[in-house]
């Protein structure tokens, strides 16, 4: 991800620092940096802190880098339906380019009977050549699922108010606008 960012902000003339990082080490690195107006924390990228402990602190991190004001954007597999549908294999229904390739993108999904277990997710690659071969890569991931309450909440503990929120309980995904500093109106309201 970091080697793609750079080849981007290369691409369109962006002059870009990155860091690679654990989550309870960004406010050490950044210490002295101004504050920043957004953080996204993308591609269901918080489901990899390890339960709900570990994405607090991911969350209060994210948050402590944040100006007043300032907006963390996440996304968020529906946690709900991924859970709601077991372990399984699931065989992409149409091909995909990687690498100038054809493939077919294959998930394994290994989901343990509680919410706070470790549960797996392999992603398998299978690339196609133009003389009929294929080159097959996977990778195996772990992740802690949470229900999209329980995010929400957790950006209230940590001083974040909720903007905007797509979930949908029937939608693979969602995604999470959330301000720092006054809980907005809307935010207010979903409160009990």
């Amino acid at each position: 991800m970091v080697r793609r960012t750079h080849q981007l902000a290369e691409q369109h003339g962006v002059l870009l620092r990155t860091l690679r990082v654990s989550w309870d080490e960004l406010s050490d690195c950044l210490d002295g940096s101004p504050p920043f107006d957004v953080v996204f924390c993308v591609g269901n990228s918080l489901a990899h802190a390890e339960g709900a402990s570990a994405r607090f602190d991911a969350l209060t991190a994210m948050s402590r880098l944040l100006s007043r004001d300032g907006r963390l954007v996440l996304t968020s597999r529906t946690w709900e339906l991924v859970r709601a549908r077991g372990t399984r294999l699931d065989v992409g229904h149409r091909l995909v380019r990687r690498q100038g390739r054809d493939a077919v993108v294959v998930y394994n999904w290994q989901i343990e009977q509680r919410w706070d277990e470790e549960h797996h997710l392999e992603i398998a690659v299978a690339q196609v050549a133009s003389d009929g071969s294929v080159l097959t890569c996977s990778e195996r991931l772990s992740c802690w699922p949470f229900r999209q309450e329980e995010l929400v909440s957790q950006l209230h503990a940590v001083g974040l108010g909720v903007e905007s929120n797509t979930f949908d309980p029937d939608a693979e995904n969602y995604t999470v606008v959330a301000v720092k500093g006054d809980v907005p109106e809307a935010d207010q309201r979903d409160r009990p």
